[in-house]
């Protein structure tokens, strides 16, 4: 499984988002710390979540790095959009 499924798995099954993406952006930091061959080190997620609802913007980051605290030996660098259905719709 690749690592942006066990990412998608791990959101789902957490936070049931209404909107999820997961992108690797490994090709950015190539030949940087924390790369590797054939990337899945880097990557940035966007996420709309009623689970996210009255929360700062600390307590939404930690609400997802707890979702992937599996997996985030894993991951080298994760840039996180974590929004309410609101928020979202804000623009």
């Amino acid at each position: 499984m690749s690592m942006i499924e066990r990412i998608r798995l791990k959101i789902e099954e957490h936070l049931s988002p209404v909107k999820l993406e997961v992108k690797d952006e490994s090709y950015k930091h190539e030949g940087h710390v924390g790369s590797k061959p054939g990337g899945e080190t880097h990557f940035s997620v966007v996420i709309v979540s009623d689970k996210f609802i009255d929360k700062s913007r600390l307590e939404k980051h930690r609400i997802v790095h707890d979702a992937l605290s599996e997996i985030m030996p894993d991951i080298h660098a994760l840039s996180i959009k974590a929004l309410t259905p609101e928020e979202a719709t804000k623009g």
